[in-house]
């Protein structure tokens, strides 16, 4: 299942900034009817988003921690994503296109486990032990749905009975790849233009620090 708002349908600059992206996520999340246990969100930008979010539906939150497997020669362009659990997924046709030898890919997904690793232990007091009933994992934004989709995986692995995929804004690509694996997608701003930037729905646009990210959500008090 796939929910969006379809007057949103391939708009740009849709949201102020993260805060009125996660207002808007949250009412699309409550008309849809949907219910759940808790919000996980993935930091950095998608912590002030998943506040709103688990603020309008007054369910905690906590932290999933996930990050891009990067191709060598950049820190932004990924082919796949790994979580804090050791989840890992791999687009091996965009590997292949790079000419990425095996050993080539090993090393980067080895290199994002390391750096998941040591980011988790600034977040460890937000990660979830275990998830009991449903759960929705809410970022700012999907390009090509890797880091939702291991987070995902997590959830389930953790024991999550239903998991949904959140987010403002997402491509039509990401979503048709995480309703594969989620039980529902939410993105009110779903975008089928081929070349896709998260940054293109929100007016106001900066990287978040982790420092920032804690801050939004340790502010909702349901740190324990």
């Amino acid at each position: 299942m796939i929910v969006e708002s379809r007057e949103l349908r391939d708009k740009t600059r849709v949201y102020g900034g993260r805060r009125s992206g996660g207002r808007a996520l949250a009412a699309l999340i409550r008309e849809a009817g949907i219910k759940a246990d808790v919000i996980l969100a993935i930091p950095a930008g998608g912590a002030p988003v998943a506040a709103e979010v688990a603020s309008a539906l007054a369910i905690p939150a906590k932290a999933v921690v996930v990050r891009k497997v990067l191709y060598p020669w950049t820190t932004e362009a990924g082919f796949g994503a790994v979580s804090w659990l050791g989840d890992v997924h791999v687009d091996w046709r965009l590997a292949e296109l790079a000419a990425l030898t095996p050993r080539q890919v090993e090393e980067c997904i080895q290199r994002a486990l390391a750096s998941v690793e040591e980011r988790s232990k600034l977040y460890r007091r937000l990660l979830p032990e275990a998830i009991r009933g449903r759960a929705i994992v809410v970022d700012d934004g999907m390009a090509t749905g890797y880091t939702m989709l291991v987070a995902v995986k997590a959830a389930r692995k953790l024991g999550a009975s239903w998991v949904a995929a959140a987010a403002p804004a997402a491509s039509a690509r990401a979503a048709a790849l995480l309703a594969q694996q989620a039980d529902a997608v939410v993105a009110p701003n779903l975008r089928t233009h081929p070349i896709y930037a998260v940054a293109d729905a929100y007016r106001k646009w900066r990287d978040l620090s982790d420092v920032e990210a804690l801050r939004a959500l340790e502010e909702l008090g349901e740190t324990s």
